[in-house]
């Protein structure tokens, strides 16, 4: 029987014995750790969003000995003081037609009086008539102006023939004087005239100021400039300046389209930026309800430009609460300020010159750009963004993988750094499949509950409604996706397997961005920012050596991870801010928590994708997730127990955010074949959010209302006999209709249609001319539907060259022309349609269509009846009711 052999020790490597150090140091990090990492997120966030609204200091005249050629935001102040003073200016008021363009022609020749006699400045009063085919929401319409005002001024330039534009409007929707939108950006163009006017020297290149008064009717009065006005020849750039909010800073949030050279010039000139590539891709996707001016001079005008907003404080965006008091020095300033620079930038260069020559010169593709917290300003081509994204994405897995590797790779640490790198991707794809499955759960709960938008007034709840979850929900992906891949055997410290799942995570986003680029989606951006930060942790922390030194690699890591989580919440600012108003403002058939939980999704990805692996080093991460859950309940009962989830407030707490409702007191009048006139009269009520027909049925008690599409007249009449003036919301959101008494119209203000005489111009091709006529100085839109029989086609009219296609509504479909009047006119103007009817057409009284003359008066409260005001007065302090009375006449021709 052989003896027992003696036992030889073995000796260990550098690699063993460094393995052996960490493991006495696994999960070293107290829970409490967990927390701080909520907490330096929560830091981050407050530090960006004040960075969002942090404002410049305004100037007042005492500081003009000190800067005599800056912007003055005191002198614009004193403009948009009168302006909104004037109260609400729709098209076709008094006070915009008469007393605000008056005051502004007024200011533009003092400004000539006080300018530089070097200066040469002219001001031109255009009065225009014209129409344009144009579609919102994929829904054609004709849109027709009458004798609608611009009111144009040009800062003559060294060399003629070329011209910068800066187009602002002074026209408001009703029942808002429109201080932000956009009075302020008139008194803004009004300062910068005043500033460049008292220069010794011209600029290089005209400037041209174009203050029109018809642009929510919408945007009638910029395509009469760029149509009809002598000076559009010149114009080779253009500056929109709008306002989709109430202060704060202005976005620059379209460019082009392509000449690269305005972003450039933009990145050059201004002091103060604030500009996003994403949002120009979020606006022209169509999943914002709005257009700007932007859209007729590029699409008409053929013109490039930029277009800048106020997104701010959306809750007061064609509100009565859009007036100076929500304003101040600082917004006129900071506008002024970019505006002011980047106009000089412009007009003095070459491009303008270059662009008289040859248009397409400059066109060059698309910009990617952006700025960092409001601090810098970047901007490349698309064709860079391409490379950077692709070697961004190669190189954030590549080194990672690689410095990984090194030290491990003698004790075959190769398949445990795979292993890793599949844990951080499944789980980071696991937790975001799960916080949209759980926001979704949440959106459809708080719904069904009757608590929709109970975080309108209080955004503040959204971060535990649905933020909280959301955070769950990656803790519990990670942790279930590692338990199916543990090991009980490893090679890697626990550093490193953290550190492998940081590179799934690496992982998921450069296969995003590759995905992105190829979309051609210039927001990849967005994620190639988080993808610097990673990289440059791992670089530094190869230079340094801190790759076995775990706190001092999870400093280098949570310094960068700082700069990501600022730039991730400056994008949850941006959202929220823009995104939560608006859902007052979407309907009633969308449920808006929907939208919220999935930007709160989105943000949560961002922001925390390279936190949560790091639970990997906590002692215990089930006080993480138990603090979390409890953070999450607290939200749920303050919003669905207490008055803080009651989603709308009046102007007692100075901010705020009311609930928007149209209603209209409507007359409808049907003629029918047998010259019988059948009337019908009452309240039309229109559905904006959520929660608005609760209030609806509320104030219309003891009384019904009933959704148009269930009434009679939703078969009897075109378009169910709704008084149409909006494509925007009268077609996408529910209509509810109140009977009553008839509204009390004086006749002679009504604008007339009448039949002037009908020609047969052949065997199956009729005319028909009629006289329209607008006597009066009152603030209505006209509308007509023009419903051809079947068999019958309307395939010529005088309004354009062309026939607008038709729209569909309720499953009919007809032309749609929207008629706004400026100035009133004495003379009658004839409207020609030709119909042609097929071979064979049969109708037994020779009528070939039927159409509705529709009539919308706004700014109309002296002629209110008194059921009318007794039920606008039945709407509470939180709501906003924007009146309107209405007669809508059907007859068949």
């Amino acid at each position: 029987m052989a003896g027992k052999a003696a036992v030889k020790p073995v000796k260990k490597s550098k690699a063993s014995k460094e393995l052996e150090e960490d493991v006495a140091n696994l999960h070293q990090l107290e829970a409490q750790h967990g927390i701080l990492g909520i907490v330096l997120l929560l830091f981050c966030g407050t530090v960006s969003s004040y960075l969002c609204t942090l404002l410049p200091d305004g100037l007042t005249s005492a500081d003009l000995g000190t800067y005599p050629t800056a912007f003055i935001a005191e002198r614009a102040w004193d403009n948009l003081q009168v302006l909104n003073d004037f109260g609400p200016k729709p098209t076709g008021s008094e006070a915009n037609e008469l007393r605000a363009a008056d005051y502004i022609r007024r200011e533009l020749e003092k400004v000539k009086a006080t300018a530089h006699s070097a200066q040469q400045l002219e001001t031109h009063h255009q009065t225009v008539s014209g129409a344009y085919p144009i579609a919102f929401q994929g829904n054609p319409l004709t849109s027709v102006y009458r004798r609608a005002q611009n009111i144009v001024a040009k800062l003559a330039g060294r060399e003629d023939g070329n011209a910068l534009m800066l187009n602002c409007h002074y026209d408001t929707v009703a029942s808002s004087p429109g201080a932000s939108d956009d009075g302020g950006s008139c008194a803004v163009m009004l300062e910068i005239a005043r500033v460049l006017s008292r220069a010794p020297e011209r600029t290089r290149h005209s400037i041209i100021f174009l203050f029109n008064g018809a642009e929510e009717t919408p945007l009638q009065a910029a395509h009469g400039f760029v149509s009809q006005h002598p000076w559009a020849e010149e114009v080779r750039a253009f500056l929109n300046l709008e306002s989709a909010g109430s202060g704060g800073k202005e976005q620059l949030f379209q460019s082009g389209p392509q000449h690269p050279w305005l972003v450039a010039a933009y990145g050059r000139s201004a002091r103060h930026p604030a500009a996003q590539a994403s949002s120009e891709e979020l606006f022209q996707s169509g999943l914002i309800p709005s257009d700007t001016d932007f859209r007729i001079f590029r699409d008409f005008g053929h013109v490039p430009g930029m277009d800048f907003a106020h997104t701010i404080n959306g809750y007061r965006y064609h509100t009565r609460f859009d007036n100076i008091d929500y304003l101040s020095l600082s917004v006129l300033q900071r506008t002024g300020d970019n505006i002011l620079a980047l106009t000089r930038e412009i007009v003095n260069g070459d491009e303008l010159a270059k662009l008289k020559h040859d248009p397409s010169q400059l066109s060059e593709g698309n910009s990617v750009y952006f700025d960092f917290l409001g601090l810098f300003f970047f901007h490349y081509s698309i064709e860079s963004a391409r490379l950077l994204n692709y070697a961004l994405s190669v190189c954030s897995v590549v080194l990672p993988y690689w410095q990984l590797l090194k030290p491990v790779q003698r004790v075959g640490g190769k398949r445990d750094i795979v292993r890793g790198m599949v844990v951080g991707f499944a789980g980071t794809v696991c937790g975001t499949i799960g916080g949209v499955l759980v926001v979704l759960l949440i959106a459809n709960r708080l719904d069904a509950f009757g608590r929709a938008m109970s975080w309108f007034s209080t955004p503040f709840l959204i971060l535990g409604l649905y933020g909280c979850p959301v955070m769950l929900m990656h803790c519990f992906g990670h942790r279930i996706v590692n338990h199916l891949f543990e090991r009980k055997e490893a090679t890697l410290t626990l550093m490193d397997t953290v550190r492998s799942r940081l590179l799934g995570v690496n992982l998921f986003w450069a296969i995003l961005i590759v995905k992105l680029t190829l979309l051609n989606i210039r927001s990849a951006y967005v994620v190639a920012v988080l993808l610097v930060c990673s990289l440059l942790s791992t670089l530094i922390t190869s230079v340094l050596g801190y790759q076995r030194n775990v706190h001092r690699w999870l400093a280098v890591h949570l310094g960068f991870q700082v700069v990501a989580m600022l730039w991730s919440t400056t994008f949850y600012h941006l959202m929220m801010k823009l995104f939560v108003p608006i859902t007052g403002r979407i309907g009633g058939s969308v449920n808006p928590e929907y939208l919220i939980g999935l930007l709160v999704a989105f943000g949560g990805l961002l922001c925390i994708s390279y936190l949560v692996p790091l639970i990997g080093l906590l002692k215990q991460s089930s006080e993480l997730t138990a603090r979390l859950t409890v953070f999450a309940m607290i939200a749920f009962l303050l919003a669905c127990c207490t008055q803080v989830g009651f989603p709308y407030r009046d102007d007692s707490s100075s901010e705020p955010s009311v609930q928007r409702h149209y209603v209209t007191h409507t007359l409808q009048v049907a003629n029918d074949s047998t010259g019988r006139t059948i009337e019908r009269s009452g309240f039309l009520l229109r559905e904006m959010d959520r929660n608005a027909l609760r209030l609806m049925r509320g104030v219309a008690s003891p009384l019904e209302v009933t959704a148009m599409r269930q009434l009679e007249t939703c078969k009897s009449m075109p378009f169910c006999g709704i008084p149409f003036y909006s494509v925007w919301h009268q077609i996408r959101f529910d209509n509810y209709w109140l009977d009553g008494p008839p509204p009390a119209l004086e006749k002679e203000t009504v604008p007339s249609f009448m039949l002037q005489k009908v020609v047969q111009l052949s065997d199956n091709r009729r005319r028909y001319t009629f006289n329209i006529g607008h006597r009066y100085q009152t603030c209505v839109q006209s509308a007509l539907v023009i419903m051809p029989k079947p068999g019958v086609r309307l395939v010529n009219w005088n309004l354009m060259e062309t026939v607008t296609e038709r729209m569909e509504f309720n499953g009919q479909r007809a032309h749609f022309v929207l008629i706004t009047y400026g100035l009133a006119d004495d003379e009658l103007w004839n409207v020609t349609f030709d119909f042609e009817r097929d071979a064979g057409y049969e109708n037994s009284n020779d009528k070939l269509v039927e159409i509705s003359w529709i009539n919308t008066f706004w700014e109309y409260k002296e002629k209110h009846t008194i059921d009318f005001s007794q039920l606008i007065e039945k709407f509470p302090g939180w709501a906003h009711v924007i009146p309107s009375v209405a007669v809508v006449n059907v007859t068949e021709y």
